[in-house]
């Protein structure tokens, strides 16, 4: 009898113990769940946030190897535009009628590029920056050509490449390293694609993360690079609509042109006074009558005879008489 009453014991005592446990579980499984309801609601918070400082203003390459973003277009949305799944390659890049200048500028930028942002990557990184600056000339957010894109924002030192702000430029590249860039450049420009950082626009390397990194999508990592592209409709195919037309800027960082500053109203009634007396003197010099003026006659000078004209390079003609020519006799 005392086991039974023993073992009824028991059995009550790991019931107990399994409810309390059964228990403490719920309250740690909802304490997890609130916990984590609060870090979606963070995050939501702050990728709107991000996203309202994102669409107010460009933001230029915070440091090396990072590039800058810019603002979405402010235009309308295709209706009924599927999304793309995955990784999609870009299209092949055409310069079909481009002239030979615009060939030559965007060689150039694109090799400059390629050599200050990914000097010491592989090949493979070397494509895939190449293939990110040819995904922005075609996207209507970025300027159409290679050079515009590459230089954009150095007009007012918010470039989109830190090479083109930084005073990278200054440092005389690696003959090597240069003719490496431009052969990923050449390819590029070719039509060749690197297809797996897909419709990128973006990247920055593993030692810097940007402000613009949640509002994005990440495609790849190539070398020390990742490599992201818009969310939503402007970062599919379908968005990437920008023709190549030519038209490349003069390789090299933009020049700040200062605005002219509109004429101040002391200037203005300056003008006006200086056209008035202008005018004045002209009636009374048309009013004035005019007096004859004596012209002495001169007398004909008379002409030099011209001298001759050397047609040859060969010495002047001897001045010794004919009689003494081949006399042997010197002259006295």
């Amino acid at each position: 009898m005392r086991r039974i009453w023993l073992a009824m014991v028991a059995v009550l005592l790991v019931i107990g113990a399994g409810m309390s446990a059964h228990a403490a579980l719920r309250v740690i499984s909802e304490r997890n769940a609130a916990r984590d309801r609060a870090m979606v609601a963070a995050d939501a918070r702050a990728a709107a946030l991000g996203s309202t400082v994102f669409a107010d203003q460009e933001t230029a390459a915070p440091a090396a190897g990072v590039t800058g973003t810019i603002d979405l277009p402010d235009l309308p949305i295709p209706a009924g535009v599927a999304l793309d799944s995955g990784v999609v390659p870009a299209r092949p890049f055409s310069m079909a009628g481009a002239s030979a200048i615009d060939r030559d500028r965007a060689r150039q930028c694109l090799t400059a590029a390629i050599y200050y942002e990914a000097a010491s990557e592989p090949d493979a990184g070397q494509q895939a920056v190449a293939q990110v600056i040819l995904n922005r000339a075609r996207h209507p957010a970025f300027p159409g050509t290679v050079c515009g894109v590459v230089y954009q924002g150095s007009e007012h030192a918010g470039c989109q490449f830190s090479f083109a702000c930084d005073g990278a430029m200054a440092r005389v590249p690696a003959r090597a390293a240069w003719v490496r860039a431009a052969r990923a450049a050449g390819m590029a420009l070719a039509g060749y694609v690197y297809a797996p950082v897909g419709l990128a626009t973006h990247y920055h390397t593993y030692a810097v993360t940007p402000a613009w990194n949640r509002s994005l999508v990440m495609t790849d990592v190539v070398g020390a690079h990742f490599f992201h592209r818009w969310k939503g409709y402007w970062g599919t195919s379908a968005a990437f609509n920008q023709r190549y037309v030519g038209g490349e800027p003069v390789p090299g960082p933009h020049r700040d042109i200062q605005p002219l500053a509109p004429p101040t109203p002391e200037m203005i009634a300056a003008a006006g006074a200086a056209a008035v007396a202008a005018a004045s003197a002209g009636e009374t010099a048309a009013v004035t009558p005019s007096v004859p003026v004596a012209v002495a006659k001169s007398s004909p000078v008379p002409s030099k005879p011209a001298a001759a004209v050397v047609t040859d390079m060969l010495p002047p003609e001897s001045q010794i008489l004919d009689r003494w020519k081949d006399s042997g006799k010197p002259l006295k």
